[in-house]
């Protein structure tokens, strides 16, 4: 029976919920998925599963133990039945015609040990419920097609001599290899490499060999006859000295590796290069020193870290959620106050950038991050500047060339400041789930210099993310790695051994070099969950035991649309509890905001706590805010209470809000100062005509007509109260506050004008991505609908 009509049967004997529960672990169903469209009928289905797509996305969730009873399985068919040959496309490959008996994978892979047999049994049935084990007769199993072209090498026991010496050697080192092992000198590189298998293919040979081998390559035999059969050396170097890709041929290295082991058994044809710094060792050598008992690779226990007690893991989260919401919040009002230009290579400009990062108070590595956050949260965007139009008419000029882009707040950014620091972090947490991109890492190779707003398009970062969140909740309670900072050598790669076993080849670094890309990747993930407070002294946070769970909903296929960012996803989305956990531990770790302060007699005010919206906007407008952290302090001065006057308000008003945020009434210094302030604002009066300058006190003006300071206005008396400047109003009102007078500006009217700087946004890009997200739309009662209708044959 072909496979496609068995696994067809098997899907009509499952009921409603097992139906819907392998639709889910298949991701099968969306509309857009990576998997393929919805399928029709349970045939439709049947070949659906099939798929090398749809094999292929299950695959490359499987952890270490689910690959390894597959490579196993693999590795006992082509026992069986021989490689599987390519052929093609008009005649895929059969399931049914590679069957292998289940107790015979069982014994591979347990060895007779009851645990692991145990195990392996579990692992089985997870890779039946998903189909990734098909159905066959009684006692057999059946592979998905997939499966048996790309699972062969993954992590099976060992490849046969002849085909790895085919694969990574020209002729002249299959007879180097061949005069290594005493074998007679032959002019053909066929006769040759199968004299090596030969030779290497009798046990008795292979024994007697060992036998004479130096002590250290012994050692390094037996360890690795043992499983896995691969090994990191550096004896063997590519052809041409630098070159490696899929057909890259070898060669030994010139002068030896320094390890006489590894370079005694490369020079013996006992381990053969398969990839950069690694060899393996073939299947041959293996069942000469096993006596024919060949065991695969079978570990269904993960690594366990060392780990050592930590303190309250909240504290250090609630401390580094509250530093977030406050850094976004500073970034995001320096941007609106100053846009950033965006260069035309793509990226901020460095300049930009170091400016934002003094305004942020934090280093540059931290601010892109921020800057990269708010940006794929949609609370800021590029604005492109519209070049001027040209002149009309005879003598008319080019129209001046457009601007730079400018990167700004959105206009969700003034809905934004108004909500608590918790709701202010949503998006921003979210945004660094499901993007497509380490955002603080900068390879070593890329020589240009870091910059923010680079591309997403790392399509390992998110599976990375999930991966380490996970690694990290599988310590025990209490227990932690230490800070990303202080981990390095066996820690980390105790840590990158975890991380390979829930997600094999993800991460191949070296644990001693921070510095290498798999290691990088790793540290800067963990010190970004650090600075989001997902992670504390290395162990997850309630915040990360919540980012991890919205993760696992695979909300991070509807990438470039962030859960969270957009009001309508309230209520909605397959990932709805998920979201509404995010922001529940949130809350918990961002107490409410303060709407009131405390003031005091050396012209200070202090809100302990995180301020709200209307309390900073306040004080900030009145008072210059002086330090951060649990408390944030604010000082008044008569240059910042001006400010706040310039802005419209009366000295009485300014002093009638502040008292409705006062902790015990406002101090009599501060009073005086903001009466005196007020008393003398707004005397002297600057006209709109490019422009005039006057006031009632004749004196005064005498005076600004004669004060060195202001020698560049060229001011003129032309009546006893007014003053004509060659300056415009903007640069006349800047002289003046320099050098110390307070004067407002006046419109031709006579009615004082309140100086606000225009409040560029730039467009909202949210609502699009919003629309494209219902393509990924996989609620659990439209699987559950979809399993109904499948059964029913509608």
């Amino acid at each position: 029976m072909k496979s496609s009509t068995a696994l067809r049967n098997r899907l009509a004997q499952l009921g409603p919920e097992e139906l819907a529960a392998l639709l889910d672990a298949r991701r099968i169903g969306a509309a857009g998925s990576r998997t393929g469209g919805e399928p029709r009928n349970l045939t439709q289905l049947a070949e659906q599963l099939l798929e090398d797509r749809s094999v292929a996305d299950a695959v490359s969730r499987l952890g270490t133990p689910a690959l390894q009873v597959l490579s196993a399985a693999v590795w006992l068919a082509s026992q069986a039945h021989g490689a599987a040959q390519p052929g093609p496309y008009w005649t895929p490959l059969e399931p049914s015609t590679r069957p292998l008996p289940e107790a015979g994978l069982l014994e591979l892979l347990a060895a007779g040990d009851p645990a692991l047999h145990a195990a392996a049994v579990r692992e089985l049935a997870s890779l039946r419920a998903q189909l990734l084990v098909l159905p066959a007769a009684a006692g057999l199993l059946a592979l998905p097609a997939f499966v048996h072209r790309h699972l062969a090498d993954a992590l099976g026991p060992g490849r046969p001599v002849a085909r790895l010496m085919a694969d990574a050697f020209n002729a002249p080192e299959v007879h180097r290899i061949a005069a290594g092992l005493d074998l007679p000198g032959d002019r053909d590189r066929a006769t040759a490499q199968a004299a090596v298998a030969a030779l290497l293919g009798d046990p008795g040979r292979v024994r007697a060999l060992v036998a004479a081998a130096p002590p250290d390559a012994a050692g390094l035999l037996a360890r690795m006859s043992q499983g896995p059969p691969l090994l990191r050396t550096h004896c063997f170097v590519p052809l041409g000295g630098y070159h490696y890709g899929p057909g890259t041929k070898y060669q030994l290295r010139p002068g030896g590796s320094g390890d006489p082991g590894t370079d005694w058994l490369a020079a013996h044809g006992l381990v053969v290069p398969v990839a950069p710094d690694l060899v393996e060792l073939p299947l041959e050598v293996i069942d000469a020193l096993t006596g024919g008992r060949i065991n695969a690779p079978f570990d269904p226990e993960p690594p366990r870290p060392h780990t050592g007690p930590v303190p309250d893991v909240l504290r250090e989260a609630q401390a580094a959620a509250a530093s977030a919401s406050r850094r976004v919040e500073l970034l995001l009002a320096a941007c609106a106050a100053s846009p950033a230009a965006v260069r035309k290579t793509g990226g901020l400009a460095v300049r930009d950038t170091r400016r934002l990062a003094k305004a942020v108070g934090a280093a540059e590595e931290q601010t892109r991050l921020w800057i990269d956050l708010g940006y794929h949260a949609d609370l800021l965007g590029v604005r492109e500047q519209l070049p001027e139009p040209a002149a009309r008419g005879r003598g008319r000029r080019p129209a001046a060339p457009s601007g730079p882009a400018q990167l700004l707040p959105t206009a969700r950014y003034d809905d934004w400041q108004t909500r608590s620091p918790a709701d202010r972090l949503v998006p921003v947490i979210c945004a660094w789930a499901v993007v497509p991109e380490v955002l603080s890492w900068w390879p070593e190779y890329r020589e240009d210099t870091p910059v923010a707003l680079v591309s997403a398009q790392d399509p390992e970062a998110v599976p990375l993310r999930r991966t380490l969140l996970a690694a990290l909740a599988m310590l025990p309670p209490g227990q932690g790695l230490g800070p990303a900072a202080a981990l390095r050598g066996p820690a980390l790669g105790e840590l990158l051994d975890l991380v390979g076993w829930l997600r094999p080849g993800l991460v191949d670094a070296d644990p001693d070099d921070p510095d290498a890309a798999g290691a990088g990747r790793v540290l800067a993930t963990l010190r970004e969950a650090e600075l989001l407070g997902a992670v504390a002294h290395g162990r997850l946070t309630p915040l990360g035991e919540a980012v991890l769970a919205l993760l696992e909903t695979d909300a991070a296929d509807c990438f470039p649309y962030v859960p969270g960012a957009d009001d309508r996803d309230a209520g909605a989305g397959w990932y709805r509890e998920q979201l509404d956990a995010l922001r529940a531990a949130l809350t918990e770790l961002l107490p409410p905001p303060r709407t009131t302060a405390r003031f005091q007699a050396d012209l200070t005010a202090i809100a302990a706590g995180a301020p709200s919206a209307g309390l900073a906007e306040l004080l900030g407008a009145a008072a210059d805010r002086e330090s951060e952290g649990h408390a944030v302090v604010w000082r008044f001065g008569a240059a910042s209470v001006r400010r706040a006057l310039d802005a419209g308000m009366t000295a009485r008003e300014l002093l009638a809000r502040l008292a409705e945020v006062a902790e015990g009434g406002l101090p009599q210094p501060l009073e005086y100062l903001v009466r005196d302030t007020g008393r003398t604002h707004g005397h002297i009066r600057v006209v709109r005509s490019a422009c005039c300058v006057r006031s009632d006190d004749e004196s005064l003006v005498l005076e600004l007509s004669r004060t060195r300071a202001l020698a560049r206005l060229e001011l003129r008396r032309i009546a006893p109260t007014v003053l004509i400047s060659t300056q415009s109003p903007k640069a006349t009102l800047e002289a003046l506050r320099a050098a110390g007078f307070a004067p407002v500006l006046e419109a031709e009217t006579g009615v004082t004008l309140v100086e606000r700087a225009p409040e560029l946004r730039a467009e909202e890009r949210m609502a699009d991505y919003y629309r494209l997200r219902s393509e990924h739309r996989r609620s659990t009662d439209q699987t559950h609908v979809l399993a109904e209708r499948l059964i029913q044959g509608i």
